[in-house]
């Protein structure tokens, strides 16, 4: 028997691997501007949930989370080290003022390891976050993608 309606609503909570809870609250909320969520332990002891969020965007969060809870201390571990690496990005993020945010982050001393550049998607920068993930921070192109200009690299 089908289903008369999708059994997958949407994202709402998606994992950022981050070396210190405390420095990541600060970059996500002072730096980047969203909002913390939920800052609470589980269970006397326990880890702690951090999450954060777009305040325009309240049904989405990320969970600032240090490797370790759930899984074996070599795993813990090496998570950790492809974090500080650098080598892993959790997602893109979305503007509607690609420029004007670039340089307002940027002030506000948010490291940009490509400065915007326009692709068949949109303007996209890219960034660091405090842990070393690298994140797409993306002003999506007016009528979705550009499939008429030659985009090879």
């Amino acid at each position: 028997m089908k289903r008369e309606y999708a059994m997958i609503k949407g994202l709402a909570i998606t994992t950022v691997w981050v070396l210190d809870q405390d420095r990541a609250k600060e970059f996500y909320t002072e730096k980047l501007g969203l909002e913390v969520r939920t800052d609470m332990t589980l269970g006397e002891g326990g880890m702690r949930w951090l999450t954060v969020g777009s305040p325009k965007q309240p049904d989405v969060e990320l969970t600032l989370m240090v490797p370790g809870a759930g899984m074996d201390p070599e795993s813990a571990e090496m998570i950790k080290k492809l974090v500080a690496k650098g080598v892993l990005g959790p997602g893109v993020l979305t503007t509607d003022d690609i420029h004007g945010d670039y340089a307002e982050l940027k002030a506000r001393g948010v490291e940009f390891i490509q400065e915007p550049q326009e692709r068949p998607y949109g303007t996209e920068a890219l960034f660091r976050d405090d842990s070393g993930n690298w994140f797409s921070f993306t002003q999506p192109r007016e009528g979705g993608l550009d499939m008429d200009k030659d985009w090879s690299c």
